[in-house]
Parts: C-alpha cells; sequence; structure tokens
C-alpha cells in the first residue's frame, strides 16, 4: 500500500513538474517568434517534436554555412582538390598546415558545435594525411585513399549525430532519457570504422615504403582509434540515459 502511495505521489510530482516544463518550452518558442503559446493539454511528445526540429534546423543551418566559407568546405574533403606530398617532409608540412586550419575554423565556432569539430578534428585530418600520402604508400596507395574518403563520408554523420546528443534539450532528457537514435546512428558508423581501422592496420603493416612514411600513417591510424573510443562512451552514455519515464517503467518492471 505504501509503495503504491509513493508512486501516485512522484507521478503528481513529475506532472505537475512536468507543466512548469511546458510553459517554459512554449514562452521561449514564442519569443523566438515561432507563434506558440504553452497551453494545457501539451504533452511531453510534443516538447520531444520541437526539440528535435530545432536540432534539426540547426545542423542545417550550420552545414549552409560550411558551404559559404572561404575554404569551401570545411568538412568535405574532395580528393582531387587534395595535393599528393612528393617527400615525406611535404607530407609533414601538409598534415601541419590543415592541423593549423582545422584548429583556425574550430576557434571561429562557439558551444556545443566548436566542442563537437574540436573533438572529430582528428578524424578530419587523418583524412587529409591518408589523402597526402597516396604517392608515397606503393601499391596501397590507392585503397588508402578509398578508406580515407570513406571516414570522410563518416565522421559527417558521426558530428551530426553528436550534435544531436549534445544539444538535446535538458527537459526532453530529464523525462524521455537520451537520444537512442542518435546514438544508433553514432554507433553504426562506429561499427563500420572499426573494420576500416582494421584494414588500414594490415595495409600499414605490408606498406612497401620507409620507415619514416609508416610512422605517419601510424600516428594517425592512432588518432582513429582514439577518437573511436571517445564517441563509443558518447554513445554508450547516451543510450543508458533512460530519463524519469524509463526508471518508472523498470520500477513497474520489477
Amino acid at each position: 500500500m505504501k509503495r503504491i502511495l509513493i508512486l501516485a505521489l512522484s507521478l503528481l510530482f513529475i506532472g505537475s513538474v512536468s507543466i512548469a516544463a511546458e510553459q517554459k518550452t512554449g514562452q521561449s518558442d514564442a519569443s523566438q517568434g515561432a507563434g506558440q503559446q504553452a497551453g494545457d493539454g501539451v504533452q511531453i511528445q510534443t516538447i520531444q517534436r520541437v526539440q528535435n526540429q530545432g536540432e534539426d534546423q540547426q545542423i542545417q543551418t550550420r552545414e549552409e554555412a560550411q558551404v559559404q566559407t572561404e575554404a569551401g568546405e570545411p568538412n568535405l574533403l574532395i580528393s582531387e582538390n587534395i595535393q599528393r606530398a612528393r617527400t615525406t617532409e611535404e607530407a609533414r608540412q601538409m598534415i601541419q598546415a590543415r592541423s593549423e586550419a582545422l584548429g583556425q575554423e574550430v576557434q571561429a565556432l562557439s558551444g556545443v558545435e566548436q566542442k563537437v569539430y574540436q573533438n572529430q578534428n582528428k578524424v578530419r585530418e587523418a583524412v587529409h594525411a591518408f589523402l597526402a600520402v597516396e604517392d608515397l604508400v606503393g601499391g596501397i596507395g590507392s585503397r588508402v585513399s578509398e578508406i580515407a574518403r570513406e571516414f570522410n563520408n563518416s565522421v559527417q554523420n558521426t558530428i551530426k549525430a553528436e550534435e544531436k546528443i549534445q544539444t538535446r534539450n535538458t527537459f526532453v532528457k530529464f523525462f524521455m532519457g537520451g537520444d537512442k537514435d542518435a546514438a544508433g546512428e553514432l554507433e553504426q558508423e562506429l561499427n563500420q570504422n572499426q573494420l576500416r581501422v582494421q584494414e588500414l592496420r594490415q595495409l600499414q603493416e605490408n606498406c612497401a615504403c620507409g620507415e619514416e612514411v609508416k610512422t605517419m600513417v601510424q600516428e594517425q591510424i592512432q588518432n582513429l582509434e582514439q577518437e573511436q573510443v571517445r564517441l563509443q562512451v558518447v554513445a554508450e552514455k547516451e543510450k543508458n540515459s533512460n530519463g524519469v519515464f524509463g526508471w518508472l517503467r523498470s520500477l513497474f518492471n520489477r
């Protein structure tokens, strides 16, 4: 009997907090010109939908801004535009220059976007490096560049997924838990990237090239691996965030 009473009181408390959250979200939307007002009967699902729309719009705006940058495409690397290094020294200079350019790009961002791009710059730098050393790694060059292009496509997807996770509305996350869809998208990319990293390691071991070039390739593979580990932690944490409703479901299922 006590347990039922406690659950009932908990639900009443959650209901009152939910209404307050809905009113706050409605006021925020109105101040942004959305023309929406908080009203009785607004459900958590509505908050979820509004938040998702806001996240999608933010990411879309970010992508449109990228196309208009001086570099042309901050997170897109077109292989035809990448100059191939002729010597190991030239390769290191190109990689360093790209690293500095990516760092400057991040400084122009703010908040969550800056954090996400700064973390994932390791992958973007590695993509550039693999394309730059294509002519220095012998017969495996074409395959290394192909994998680099695959990583380039993947990093665009992982950035979008991580942005969705990092910008998830606090109230939605409190009640509904983490963004399971975004976490799933992240894990799907990570599974494919794990296979790519394994193949890169095999190619590096069989590379008919000098030790200095092998070392450069090894360094970039390690950068990829470190970022994959970080993203896996992000995805697992988001999946395990169940929110109040998830906690209640687990309580009733005991």
